[in-house]
């Protein structure tokens, strides 16, 4: 990732401070993998920027790499030219992540030659732009050097901000299929997300399986994808025809994907393509969760979206489950449950598999391609966006707990969750209206996401 970064200055403050600064950032960019665009030496006094031709400089330095500039780092080696700061990002007009940084002084160096009063400058800079009308960030401690564990890892969930708000200001999601009848629940608003930049292209189911029905058992493409199935996961007791279904599938889904540019989907499973096409979609949507292109089921279109905030937020794939079951009579346990879509990230023990609550309706023999495995003890964080339509606005809720390793039996795709308060956050989701699904992510990434949501997308959050 690519961040500009802008270095303070004030004049009557010792030059030799901003020189080390460029030095050190520098060295800590190449240790974290991250390419800074920041002005050279000599185009600026030590690559400074405290007048507004210097602003003027940076400015047309972070244009000049618009389309690499993810987000932008303030360092203030000392008091550091708020104006300077604020001019820079103004006419820049970038439109990303900020984050302040201020180094602190040291209680043996408060003479002139070494004093830096960077703890008051941070203040400045930050009212500035907040009267700008920009966005920013703030460092956990109010002053670190860039060389602490601290600094640098602030700078890490900072470029995970970064990747959340850019990742959501333009993500294509493919909405296949209708919402099945009886899920009111997944409803949302086109118009608003779109306000938001997250773009829903949509595509009539009939279309999809016009398209693999078209398929045989000899096309190359197809062989390539019951190949590809077969090494994602054993297919159990599946026979062979609903393989063959479930890979023509795999097929047009992939290549709907790329004709469209698309980053996830949200796929009618419910219960239309097992009567009409013989098979759950479930393996699909796994292979493309765990390959980071996020799916989920019952066209839960915001679901996804949650999905693909989370992964932006962690790197990691995300997975759309029920909040299903009590666990016994613990208050802060739950069970986490869906038919078989979790990417195998989830699931050691996956199973290519059939759906028996589906199958009571359509026949068991129409639901293979479900997945059956257990999820193991693991970090959570847990979390949905919506559409809330009557307010015109888009809400989400998000919190970290762990996944356990308490006893379970039972089928599909399954888990236990241990949430602080599990009691009050149900209530919270039950009065302000949330969908009966939920996101899971292998991470604790929770504050990443309420940094990026509320502060960047400027979204309502709520942080259990």
């Amino acid at each position: 990732m690519t961040l500009g970064v802008i270095i303070g200055n004030r004049d009557f403050f010792p030059d030799s401070l901003v020189e080390k600064a460029r030095t050190e950032i520098i060295e800590v960019f190449d240790k974290l993998n991250l390419k800074a665009v920041l002005l050279g030496t000599n185009e600026t006094k030590l690559g400074g920027v405290e007048t507004y031709q210097e602003a003027m400089k940076c400015a047309n330095l972070f244009k000049a790499h618009r389309e690499e500039i993810s987000g932008v780092l303030v360092l203030l080696p000392n008091f550091g030219d708020e104006k300077g700061v604020a001019d820079t990002l103004k006419l820049a007009g970038l439109d990303v992540p900020v984050l302040i940084q201020a180094y602190p002084d040291e209680l043996s160096k408060m003479n002139v030659v070494n004093r830096r009063d960077s703890w008051c400058g941070k203040i400045s800079v930050c009212n500035n732009l907040y009267q700008y009308g920009i966005k920013y960030s703030l460092t956990s401690q109010h002053v670190s050097l860039p060389s602490s564990e601290v600094f640098q890892r602030d700078l890490k969930d900072f470029v995970a901000v970064c990747r959340v708000t850019n990742g959501l200001k333009s993500v294509r999601i493919g909405a296949i299929g209708a919402r099945p009848g009886a899920f009111n629940t997944v409803r949302y608003s086109e118009k608003i997300l779109q306000r938001n930049g997250v773009t829903v292209t949509t595509f009539d189911l009939s279309e999809i399986l016009g398209r693999a029905n078209k398929l045989n058992g000899d096309d190359a493409k197809v062989k390539q994808h019951i190949e590809s199935i077969n090494a994602y996961a054993p297919k159990g007791k599946t026979p062979n025809e609903a393989m063959l279904q479930i890979a023509k599938l795999d097929v047009v889904l992939k290549e709907i994907m790329e004709e469209y540019a698309l980053d996830a989907t949200a796929i009618q499973c419910w219960t239309s393509l097992q009567q009409n096409y013989g098979c759950n979609v479930c393996t699909s949507m796994s292979i493309m969760s765990e390959n980071m292109l996020p799916s989920a089921c019952e066209v839960d279109v915001t679901g996804t979206l949650s999905m693909y905030a989370m992964q932006l937020a962690s790197g990691s794939p995300s997975a759309l489950v029920d909040w299903n079951n009590n666990y016994a009579d613990d208050p802060e346990k739950c069970v986490l449950f869906h038919c078989g879509n979790w990417a195998k990230s989830f699931l050691p023990d996956i199973e290519i598999s059939n759906a028996p609550i589906l199958g009571t309706s359509v026949g068991v023999e129409n639901t293979y391609g479900a997945l059956d495995g257990r999820t193991p003890a693991m970090p959570l964080t847990y979390g949905r966006i919506s559409t809330d339509d009557p307010n015109g606005i888009i809400k989400a809720y998000i919190g970290e707990g762990e996944l356990t390793d308490d006893p379970l039996t039972t089928f599909g795709n399954r888990a236990v969750a241990q949430i602080n308060d599990l009691e009050g956050l149900m209530k919270y989701i039950c009065r302000n209206g949330f969908e009966h699904h939920v996101v899971m992510n292998a991470s604790k990434t929770a504050g990443i996401l309420e940094e990026a949501l509320s502060n960047y997308m400027g979204w309502e959050v709520y942080k259990h």
